[in-house]
């Protein structure tokens, strides 16, 4: 732009002449040196793109870009790497220096909202010597796919807790046990310090010495985690769906039934029932299980709970804990499904989980400063008000219920696990 400028100043005074064309000859000269500097070699600059084998939905995953400078001196290099559209990141750009014949290193987070495969595309490094005048393009890591499933990392956050001696601080809390959930075991002689309500007198009169029944806790049971994924589930919160809020709740909390010596379930439903997995404790339950949720799909129809009642009645044979995901805004709302949740209730012990509005919370917390939001505010405290009123309307027919918001999902569900399982009401 100066010589440019050069030439111009020249037109009116032609003392600049000459010096502008010396100038040209001397950047020209400087660019054909910047061009042998950075062709010379062949991969002077490499670059590698390091991502997770799959990413977990709803949390940030970290992208490792590795970089290495073979020439002698040092370059000034621009990494331009091509996302997945689902992140609709247009202007991802990172200027580094990298010294002679070293490597370097960054990193850059996603979080992607969800689920599928997410297809990255060139990794782009332009490099420039210490001239700058040109830059040359080096590409690397080609069309690579990276699925992304449910959120392992929730997984792999719980699967600690569950060894820690500090559950409380993590929002889990230990119950005392009710009464006895025993199963017999076998039948064995008398010893002192056993139980003398355990005696099994017909044995021991058979014997002719004391003998008393042994018992077992009752640790394979059968818990069902249904999933509704319907239209009520696809409300949206912190960019993530209340359906993928499920899947991912789901996936931890089938992790710790496990632990727990139980046997865990799945299914989900709308126009009809899918995604159907038997519980079992097989080491292999957890990786079916998430293959199972990444592998949800829906169209987000109306969803018919008669259906799934039939279901529940054809197929679980056993008394099993079912936990449903799912959503009720209104009492009405309610009402409508009632009749098949209490049937379910009458053979299984069943919880309900849906959901806050938090939206709504915040529109009551605000301060109204004119009529029109003294009327949304009310509204809000209506529909808030009838989520409680749904907590008491399940509880008079002996359905449990967690009301919780989308972010406390995961711990809220835990904590009615173990409350349950803690007080043997299964």
């Amino acid at each position: 732009m100066g010589i440019i400028f050069l030439f111009l100043l020249a037109f009116f005074f032609p003392m600049f002449y000459s010096a502008s064309w010396y100038l040209l000859f001397v950047l020209l000269t400087f660019t054909v040196i910047d061009v042998i500097l950075l062709f010379s070699s062949k991969n002077a600059v490499t670059g590698i793109r390091n991502t997770p084998e799959k990413l977990s939905n709803g949390d940030e995953n970290d992208v490792t870009i590795y970089l290495q400078n073979k020439y002698s001196f040092p370059v000034w290099v621009k990494v331009i790497d091509e996302i997945p559209f689902q992140f609709q990141k247009r202007d991802f750009e990172v200027k580094r220096k990298v010294n002679a014949n070293e490597k370097d290193s960054f990193k850059y987070f996603l979080r992607p909202t969800e689920r599928g495969e997410y297809l990255f595309g060139k990794l782009n490094v332009y490099a420039a010597s210490p001239l700058r005048l040109i830059s040359r393009r080096f590409v690397y890591e080609d069309q690579k796919m990276v699925p992304t499933y449910p959120s392992y990392v929730q997984l792999r956050k719980h699967d600690l807790m569950a060894f820690s001696n500090h559950l409380f601080q993590y929002g889990l809390k230990k119950i005392r046990r009710i009464g006895h959930t025993m199963e017999f075991e076998q039948i064995k002689e008398y010893v002192q310090g056993d139980d003398l309500r355990t005696i099994n007198w017909k044995a021991t009169a058979k014997k002719n010495q004391l003998m008393v029944k042994q018992y077992q806790d009752e640790k394979s049971q059968n818990v069902y985690m249904v999933i509704d994924k319907g239209r009520v589930m696809k409300m949206p919160f912190n960019g993530l769906s209340l359906l993928d809020y499920a899947i991912n709740a789901t996936l931890v909390l089938s992790n710790v039934i496990l632990k727990k010596g139980d046997k865990a379930g799945m299914f989900a439903f709308s126009k009809k029932v899918e995604n159907r997995i038997v519980a079992e404790k097989r080491l292999s339950q957890m990786q079916q299980i998430m293959e199972n949720l990444y592998n949800i799909k829906t169209d987000f129809f109306e969803s018919d709970f008669s259906r799934l009642y039939v279901d529940v009645k054809k197929h679980i044979n056993q008394r099993s804990l079912i936990i449903l995901y799912t959503n009720f805004e209104t009492l009405d709302g309610l009402h409508r499904q009632l009749p098949y949740l209490k049937g379910i209730a009458k053979s299984h012990l069943l919880v309900v989980v849906f959901f806050n509005n938090t939206e709504l919370n915040d529109l009551i917390q605000k301060k109204a400063t004119n009529i029109q939001e003294v009327y949304d505010k009310v509204i809000a405290e209506k529909f808030a008000f009838e989520k409680r009123l749904i907590v008491n309307e399940l509880k008079k027919y002996g359905i449990y219920s967690v009301l919780t918001q989308p972010e406390n999902l995961t711990l809220d569900t835990i904590n009615k696990y173990l409350e349950i399982k803690a007080r043997g009401i299964l």
